[in-house]
């Protein structure tokens, strides 16, 4: 792939990647990952209960007065809030109380920082994995990052593929892409056969051109498998099938 290409679409898509923080922790009794986006005064997050492993997406959240406050949608209902109390992106341990709007129960939050995307000169690391909102039935997915010293912002060397329930590692797909935000995969049926396939971003270009990777879903081999599918800004349209 074509190196020079992906430096520069980091200076247009990655503004926000010193704050993206992955945490573990619990909230209640239960055993969650959450991974939180920051801005100065708006945040977007992902979370999942590790029992289960079923991304929850997290929009709009609003970060004032040293608070910061999520809304958890199911449909178009509020279904929960999750506040935050005194955050700020460099503590390794953040509090806060999961409220469910309908039957006013709550439950205390308490995460611990496992780490940071870090980008800058002379900062080098390997292998974090960010999970990603997007999931199908029995799977989700993680992104892998890693970081040189002579780039300035990480690269997501990998996808991995894990099953619902068991977390059992099911592929590797090796990639490199950049990084954007929080939703770097997408789930569609690309190649109009009825099973789901998946995508992942893999640059962006002058405007709002932007290029992806496309991996279609052999369900005899129950493996992804990279189509030959190319493109800008590729659109399918389910209905013609085209």
């Amino acid at each position: 792939m074509n190196k020079i290409i992906l430096l520069v679409s980091f200076v247009i898509v990655t503004g926000r990647l010193a704050a993206q923080t992955v945490y573990t922790g619990f909230i209640g009794e239960y055993p969650v990952e959450m991974t939180i986006d920051p801005s100065s005064a708006t945040a977007d997050a992902v979370y999942s209960y590790t029992n289960f492993n079923e991304p929850i997406r997290l929009n709009n959240g609003v970060i004032k007065s040293g608070k910061l406050i999520f809304s958890e949608k199911e449909g178009k209902q509020t279904k929960a809030t999750l506040m935050f109390e005194n955050y700020t992106t460099d503590k390794n341990v953040i509090t806060g109380i999961w409220k469910n709007t309908i039957t006013k129960k709550e439950l205390k939050i308490t995460l611990t920082k496992k780490y940071s995307i870090e980008n800058g000169e002379n900062i080098q690391w390997t292998d974090r994995e960010l999970l990603q909102p997007e999931s199908t039935k029995d799977k989700y997915f993680k992104v892998v990052l890693s970081k040189e010293k002579d780039r300035y912002y990480p690269i997501i060397t990998a996808v991995k593929v894990y099953e619902k329930q068991t977390d059992k590692l099911l592929q590797k797909l090796d990639v490199e892409c950049s990084l954007l935000g929080l939703d770097n995969i997408s789930i569609d049926d690309y190649n109009f056969d009825g099973i789901e396939d998946l995508s992942i971003f893999e640059a962006s270009y002058a405007g709002p051109n932007t290029s992806r990777i496309y991996y279609l879903y052999n369900k005899t081999t129950k493996q992804y498998y990279e189509s030959n599918f190319s493109g800008i800004s590729l659109e399918f349209d389910q209905k013609k099938k085209k």
